[in-house]
Order: C-alpha cells, then structure tokens, then sequence
C-alpha cells in the first residue's frame, strides 16, 4: 500500500541514520514481527527486553512507511472525547483507556531515554473550540476529566489570547503531553534490539504465510524461508487486509513543516494545538524556529487523487494558520500526506484474531497511534508470556 507521498520533513531531518540488511538466507525465530515501523520497533524493543528471541522484517526502508510521516504529537486524548467514549465502553473502562494512554508518555518518554533519544519533550496541550457552538463539547468534557482527576484547565477566550496570542472561545489545557521525532525514534529502537541480539531486516517482504501444528512458515519474496511460533502483524494500515476491512475507515491527512522563522517569542512553546473541527487541525512546533501545521483529512480512496490535493490543501491549512494568527507568514518548506486508519470507536485493535492462528495484531489505529502502539507492545508481550494482561480485553477484536 503506498501510504504516504510528498517530502515527509523527519527524512531530511534525520535521513537514513542506520543500515539494515536484506534477508538472504532461511532462519529460525520465536516470534516473527511484520512491519518494522514505531509499532513493530516498540514490539520487538519490550519482547527483546523480555528475553524473548524475535525477528523483525519490512517489505520497505525501516521507517519509510507511515512512521516518517507521523507529526509525532503524542497526547493521551483519543479522537473522541471522554465524555462521549464513556457511552460506548461504559464510565470505568473509558476512564481507564484515557490514563493507559497518558501513563504511556510517560512511558515513552523513558524508553526514549533508554534508546538515546533526544528529540523527546514534555509539553502541555490546548484543546481549543474551533468556534462557538462547540463550547458546551469542551464544557462537557472538562467536567468529566477534572471529576476524574486529569490534570487540566478550562480557559476563557481572554486567557488564551494573552496566554498563546490567537482567539478561541474557549480551550482545555491538558498537562501531559509530548513531542518527538517517530522515525528517529524507530531506528533507535531498532538499534537497542539489535544490540541484545535480536534481528531486524528490510526490504524484505513476506508474501505468504502457512501453518503447521508447531510453526508459521513465512515466505519472502526471494524464496526464504522463516519458521517462527508466533507472528505479531505490525504492518499498520495494511494489516486490514488479514482481518476485515470492516474495523476501520482510511484517511489521508495532510502535514506542512514552514521554513525557518526569525523570531518566535510569539509563539508558546509550551503547548501542542489541536482543535474540535472534524477533522481537527493540529500544530506544533520544531527546532524551536519552524512550525508543523495539519489536518484537512480526506478518505483515502486512491494515491494519485491523494497526492494531487497536497497543493491544494498546503494552501488550506496556510489559511487556517492565518485565521489563528494573521500577523505571521507561514511559508511552508516541506509538505507532505500519510494515510491513517479510524476505528468506530477510536480504539486501537491488539492481541489475537479468530481466523488466524498464532497471531497477533498491534493496530494502532487513530490520532493516538504511538501512544496505542507503546500498549501494544506491553499487552502482546505479556500474551506472549502466558502472562495475563488486565488490560487486553478493552482493545480485543471481540469488541466488535
């Protein structure tokens, strides 16, 4: 699947940091991991932690699918809000799924740390209504959050103007949150797996897979072959075409990095910016002088008609940057799309499908996908362990 096109800003920031090998010869594996991207690099990092003997393979680069063109924001709030998540999963597990998915950055923060990353920051984010009918939402939803005990502010159109200088009616400051650089971040985690001596390879792409009573049997392309007894798919989007379609919708987003700003005292580099327009606008900053600004999703529906809006919705997000803040020139540097997947309930799908047989599946769908990769890897590594995990259930594909 070609899922994403354009000049995704982290390759010419960080470029092709390590070399991988191509799969030459047959081999023997515990667990096989489709897909060398953030959910598969999280995967093998916690199995190869764990003990547990593990090969990594991607059909691609490392990192060249949607990893690189990940905006790399990392917030606990998933696409839907709390308060109306709490109607689908009941009160408890919604509560529950929203301080998984905030002790995750936390979490991640120190595997960066581990891993020798450097491009990871605590941030705040700002939740901000996209106009005014949407006040009661952000109403609604603070209440459920402060009565549960994350950490957040409701501001007033005067507090965020003299605090971030743009005007909405109304904002949620939530204190958690992160920024980093995903594709850096995968290589690095790659590297850590390599080093306690498990294996990853590129370029290297499965093109069937059999069973037997005691194994998979992978076989590449090329002919090798790979007998594992366990295989975690982590191919992301593509994965859908091993379950069903059915679980999730896909979408292109669309991604702008600007060129060099001389000054930004203007700008509070504390916060991540998202709003409540379906779909959302999100920005960040980075390098401390350029701005990540996107959104405008449409459905994916065919690469050549997603990759002829770029121009067209570059310009559309320069005009939604404006409207925040008209004084300043956004000149977008680099601009690129990458396709995303939506679930009915915006939660993830991890852990064990019916139809196939010692598999696994860590699809991170949604706005959230490192946070929900990070919990994947948790859940399937404890699976893997014959070791109950309490939180597997709220991500099962039973819930559907």
């Amino acid at each position: 699947m070609d899922l994403q096109s354009g000049i995704p800003f982290w390759l010419i920031k960080s470029g092709l940091p390590y070399d991988y090998p191509k799969l030459r010869k047959s081999l023997d594996t515990d667990v096989l991991i489709l897909g060398g991207g953030i959910s598969g690099a999280l995967a093998g990092y916690y199995l190869t932690n764990a003990g547990i003997n593990c090969t990594i393979v991607d059909a691609r680069e490392i990192g060249m699918g949607s990893t690189c063109a990940s905006t790399s924001l990392l917030q606990y709030e998933l696409d839907m809000p709390l308060h109306k998540l709490k109607n689908i999963t009941g009160i408890d597990n919604a509560v529950k799924i929203y301080r998984l998915c905030e002790e995750a950055i936390g979490k991640l923060q120190k595997i960066a740390a581990d891993v020798g990353l450097k491009e990871f920051a605590n941030k705040k984010s700002l939740y901000f209504a996209a106009g005014k009918k949407h006040v009661p939402l952000l109403k609604d939803e603070y209440r459920i959050r402060k009565e549960n005990n994350f950490k957040v502010d409701f501001l007033e159109g005067t507090e965020i103007k003299k605090e971030y200088n743009f005007y909405a009616p109304a904002a949620i400051l939530s204190h958690t949150a992160a920024e980093t650089n995903a594709y850096l971040f995968t290589h690095l985690l790659h590297q850590s797996i390599i080093k306690k001596g498990n294996q990853v390879y590129e370029r290297t792409e499965v093109q069937k897979i059999s069973y037997s009573k005691k194994n998979i049997i992978a076989t590449t392309t090329s002919g090798e072959i790979i007998r594992a007894k366990k295989v975690i798919y982590a191919t992301g989007y593509e994965a859908v075409n091993h379950v069903s379609k059915k679980i999730a919708k896909l979408f292109s987003t669309y991604a702008n990095v600007s060129e060099k700003m001389d000054e930004m005292h203007w700008w509070n580099n504390a916060v991540l910016l998202w709003n409540t327009a379906d779909p959302y606008l999100y920005m960040r900053s980075v390098n401390n002088n350029q701005i990540i600004i996107g959104g405008r999703d449409e459905p994916f529906y065919n690469p050549a008609k997603r990759d002829r809006l770029i121009n067209i919705k570059t310009a559309a997000l320069i005009k939604d940057f404006n409207n925040l803040f008209p004084e300043k020139l956004f000149k977008p540097r680099f601009k690129w799309t990458g396709t995303f997947a939506v679930t009915q309930d915006s939660l993830p799908f991890i852990g064990s499908y019916h139809k196939k047989p010692k598999s696994y599946f860590t699809l991170g769908f949604g706005g959230n996908g490192i946070i929900f990769s990070l919990l994947a890897a948790e859940i399937l590594t404890d699976i893997i362990k014959n070791k109950f995990n309490p939180n597997a259930h709220l991500f099962s594909f039973d819930r559907m």
